[in-house]
């Protein structure tokens, strides 16, 4: 039985001026050329949205078919600058997924602490601390500001909120670009399972994350920029960028830690297996102007093969709308589908920026997109597939947007991992 989820998502974007040229972003220089400077980013997405419920959902032990329910998905402030020429410094501060049912008062936490060393301006840069440098796709590290669709491809955010801190890790990384190659290489130490906030099940037959000390995480993403070049500065990767660059990069990566997982042998549970986190992927990603009207494509296309060990599953609602834990499928409550799991997956997402004359010179464009992913799971029987389709309104372009999205996601049978027919 399939559900459908309609989402209106609010995103502002701010960057104002604090000196001189432009009303384009909030910017200290320190020196004359502005080559040493503070900068400054406030980003808000807010979601309003109705929700057709997975099976046997609840709130506070009430049935809960249907959902209408208003969330900030994101909110994000980037305090960063180049303070030398070899010193470059990045945090970011905010909150995620706060809704009606979500804890009072939430406190903002620091995203990314991340001081950085230049040792050549263009080719090598080593970095350190709390940081999205990350592999093993183009969206492991999403610019959520710049994101097509109304949510980035989360399943390439492996570990997210598990081992992690929202896909952030504690990390030592080496970036830059050689010739038409830009790379990215990271060490990480994974946090402690005890400390997550998502449910990681006790050992069973089926593969989970460890209890044990973690092992080092290492991970890596390259692209070959045929091309104009991407920026690196930051590790988040935009996902429009409404026919402002010509962009056509081939990428892949990787993310790999030893003795990650662990599940029983066999129903006798005489003996614990230990396996290896190992996801890799290849992808592709083209944006260009179409015309001279203003018009622009953007698409992507990502393949991937993610093992976390026998028969892993996890299942994620974004800001679930519901109690997650309480559901009489597999997927268990709200919006909940199966987002990660050991097998192979497939994403394509594609978007067309009508020419700017449709809504005049002063009313923003408009922006259909659609995106699908595929996952052939070892647990499930049938495909995981699900997609969304929607329009943004771009009022001034990222800075203030405007999306209206549908999505379709599978309901799954707790007994007989097949998907559940209406």
């Amino acid at each position: 039985m399939k559900k459908i989820l309609v989402m209106l998502l609010l995103g502002v974007g701010l960057q104002a001026i604090a000196q001189v040229k432009t009303d384009k972003e909030l910017k200290l220089n320190l020196n004359d050329d502005g080559t040493h400077f503070l900068k400054a980013t406030f980003t808000a997405q807010v979601w309003n949205r109705y929700t057709d419920n997975n099976p046997g959902s609840s709130i506070n032990g009430y049935a809960e078919k249907e959902t209408y329910d208003i969330g900030l998905r994101r909110v994000r402030a980037q305090f960063f600058g180049k303070i030398t020429n070899n010193i470059f410094l990045y945090t970011q501060i905010g909150i995620n997924n706060f809704g009606y049912n979500s804890a009072r008062k939430p406190a903002m936490f620091f995203h990314d602490v991340v001081t950085e060393y230049y040792i050549t301006p263009r080719t090598l840069q080593i970095g350190t601390g709390l940081s999205a440098w990350t592999g093993f796709a183009r969206y492991s590290s999403p610019a959520v500001a710049s994101i097509l669709g109304y949510d980035a491809p989360l399943y390439q955010q492996s570990t997210n909120d598990v081992n992690d801190q929202f896909l952030r890790k504690l990390s030592l990384y080496a970036k830059g670009k050689v010739g038409k190659v830009d790379y990215r290489f990271i060490l990480s130490k994974p946090m402690l399972i005890d400390g997550t906030t998502t449910t990681v099940k006790p050992i069973n037959l089926n593969s989970d994350f460890a209890y044990t000390p973690p092992k080092i995480q290492t991970s890596a993403y390259v692209m070959y920029q045929f091309l104009e070049e991407e920026s690196n500065l930051t590790p988040y990767i935009t996902g429009t960028y409404l026919g402002k660059k010509k962009v056509l990069n081939i990428g892949a990566g990787y993310q790999y830690q030893p003795l990650a997982m662990w599940h029983y042998n066999d129903s006798t549970r005489s003996q614990v297996v230990k396996q290896p986190l190992l996801n890799y992927a290849i992808d592709v990603f083209f944006d260009h102007p179409v015309g001279e009207k203003g018009s622009a494509i953007t698409l992507y296309a990502a393949a991937a093969h993610t093992d976390y060990g026998k028969n892993y599953l996890r299942n994620n609602g974004i800001m679930n709308p519901t109690s997650s834990n309480v559901s009489t499928s597999l997927n268990g409550g709200g919006n909940a589908f199966a987002m990660y799991g050991t097998g192979n997956v497939y994403h394509v997402q594609v978007g067309y920026l009508l020419p700017q004359k449709l809504l005049g010179e002063t009313n923003g464009q408009l922006q259909p997109y659609a995106d699908i992913t595929i996952a052939k799971y070892d647990l499930l029987k049938d495909d995981m597939v699900m997609w969304n389709a929607g329009v943004n309104w771009l009022v001034q372009s990222h800075k203030a947007k405007l999306s209206l999205n549908y999505q379709n996601r599978p309901i799954f049978s707790k007994t007989e991992y097949t998907q559940i027919e209406r």
